[in-house]
Formats: C-alpha cells, sequence, structure tokens
C-alpha cells in the first residue's frame, strides 16, 4: 500500500493519491518521491506534536511500524522520537521505500530502521514480530474494508501496543473566502467536489463497504480500547516560505487536473488564473496566501 504522504485531500487532496496500487499501477515514484517528501517535510512540524502525544502513552516501544509510509520522512521522524525502537517502513511502492531506507542512513538510523513491500493486509504477516506502535496516516481509507482493515492492524499488535490512525480532521485551507476574483467562496467549492470525488473513490475501491466512519467504534470492534483522540494543527501564516508556496501551488494545480471538471467554468477560470505565474492575481504570486489544517489522529491499545 503506498502512501501519497501528506497533502490532505478531505485530507485528500494529493495526498494519497498513490496508495495501495489501485488504479496507480502506473505510477512514477521516481517522478513523485521529490514531491512527496518536500509535502512531508512541509508537515513535519504537525507530526512533531503528534509524536509527542503519543510519546506519553507509548513508553519506550521496541518496535514502531509506519503503515503507508511512502518515501519514509515520517518513518525517519519516528525513529527520531523513539531512539530506542526498531522502525519498519511499509509500503506497496519498492521505489519510495528505497528512499526511505537512504533517509535513514543519512539521518544515522539505518542499523534500527527497515523496509517491507507489500499490500495490506496481507503483508502484514511478514513482520518478524508484533508492534508496540503501528501508525496508519490517511492509508486506511483506501482499503476496501476498512472495519477489516483495522482488525488486521490491531491482530499485530503486541499486548499493550497502540494502534493510532490518522484520519478526517479538516481539508486544507489556502486562500481567503474572497480573493479578488471570481466569485468568492471557491476553495469551500472545491471542498465539495472533492468529497464528492472522495465518495466516488471509496465507492470504487475493489471490495468497498459501505462503513460509518467512526474510527473509535472500528477501534473498538477490533478487540481494542480506545484511548485519545486528538487533532494536530498545521499552521502557515502569510507571507509563506518559497517551500509552502510551491506546496499550495502544486497542490492547486493537481486539484485541477483532478476535480476541475466538477467545478463551473467560472471557477475554472478563477483557478486557472490562480495557476498562471504570470499573473499578480496568481498563488504563484499573491501574499495572503496560507496554509491551515487540522489532522485528527485516534489512538487504541490492545488489552495485554
Amino acid at each position: 500500500m503506498a502512501h501519497d504522504h501528506h497533502e490532505p485531500h478531505h485530507q485528500h487532496s494529493h495526498e494519497h493519491e498513490h496508495k495501495h496500487g489501485h488504479g496507480h499501477a502506473d505510477m512514477d515514484w521516481a517522478e513523485m518521491a521529490p514531491l512527496l517528501e518536500a509535502q512531508a517535510e512541509l508537515y513535519t512540524p504537525l507530526y512533531r506534536q503528534a509524536m509527542t502525544w503519543l510519546a506519553r502513552e507509548v513508553t519506550d516501544p521496541g518496535l514502531v511500524v509506519d503503515v503507508g509510509s511512502g518515501p519514509g520522512v515520517v518513518s525517519c521522524l519516528f525513529a527520531d522520537a523513539f531512539p530506542g525502537a526498531r522502525v519498519v517502513a511499509l509500503d506497496g511502492a519498492p521505489p519510495l521505500l528505497e528512499r526511505a531506507r537512504d533517509r535513514a542512513a543519512r539521518q544515522g538510523a539505518a542499523d534500527r530502521f527497515g523496509t517491507l513491500a507489500g499490500d495490506l493486509p496481507g503483508v502484514l504477516d511478514e513482520l518478524d514480530y508484533p508492534a508496540d506502535l503501528m501508525w496508519a496516516s490517511q492509508s486506511l481509507h483506501h482499503l476496501g474494508d476498512q472495519r477489516a482493515a483495522v482488525a488486521a492492524l490491531a491482530g499485530h499488535l503486541a499486548p499493550g501496543g497502540t494502534l493510532a490512525v490518522l484520519e478526517g480532521g479538516l481539508p486544507a485551507r489556502f486562500l481567503p473566502r474572497d480573493i479578488g476574483i471570481g466569485r468568492p467562496g471557491l476553495q469551500a467549492r472545491m471542498h465539495a467536489v472533492e468529497e464528492d470525488a472522495f465518495a466516488e473513490m471509496r465507492a470504487n475501491t475493489p471490495g468497498s463497504v459501505a462503513e460509518t466512519e467512526d474510527w473509535p467504534a472500528m477501534l473498538t470492534a477490533a478487540g481494542l480500547k480506545h484511548t485519545g483522540t486528538r487533532s494536530f494543527l498545521l499552521d502557515l501564516p502569510a507571507p509563506l516560505t518559497d517551500e509552502a508556496r510551491a506546496y499550495v501551488t502544486t497542490s492547486l494545480s493537481r486539484l485541477r487536473d483532478r476535480i476541475g471538471d466538477g467545478l463551473d467554468a467560472t471557477d475554472r477560470a478563477t483557478l486557472d488564473r490562480l495557476l498562471d505565474p504570470a499573473d499578480e492575481a496568481g498563488a504563484h504570486r499573491r501574499q495572503d496566501v496560507f496554509v491551515l489544517v487540522a489532522h485528527t489522529v485516534y489512538t487504541a491499545v490492545r488489552p495485554v
């Protein structure tokens, strides 16, 4: 299962368009990897907040598994946050795992860093031993039967081990309500189209099972004890750094490709202006562009 780490579009924008090989067998991972890495690096403050929170529940884990790791940015953050742990990055795209191994080596963690290539849930059987902490960030919603997926993850936890699921939250905002061109409220309307696209993606996922997205209930049904829910904020106010601005323009461009046909002609024209590097009102130049997003993490423990 692959993980387009960390740009939310529904928290799903392009974050996770590379998942699990569903319809993405032709994805050029070598081309995508730098984009995925830049995105995850931008979100690092949010992930560090989540890890600080997790460390209060998970003390001195022996094995941490990043389920859907992509190129390993977050996996390496776990290696840094838990210096006594072995970390396994698990993903369906071997080229991304190669990037993960290289990153771990650069950070001096190669001796306690491993990778595992394969699709969920079967690849979990290749773990050498149960995990003390399992992290699944926006990966489960790309599996047909999310409830069964949670149960599979729970089955590979050590007694007393924690499963942390990052799903939902609030979609990323980049623009004020009124940007001075087009009709006010563009991004809210884009989010609505994204929601429909996400629902269609879920419906068309092989083996899709309709599921109320009550993650604590799914964790409980898997035999775990729900221990916490918390949301973490990435707040990058205007004016943005060059890196953050590049993230915004890339995100909007990929949204244009994915959901542009679902927008009316006026909104498409506005989005095209936003994507024009030569337009003073475009996202490449305007000074009021920001990044504001919230990710929600649910934790649950396997009873001892």
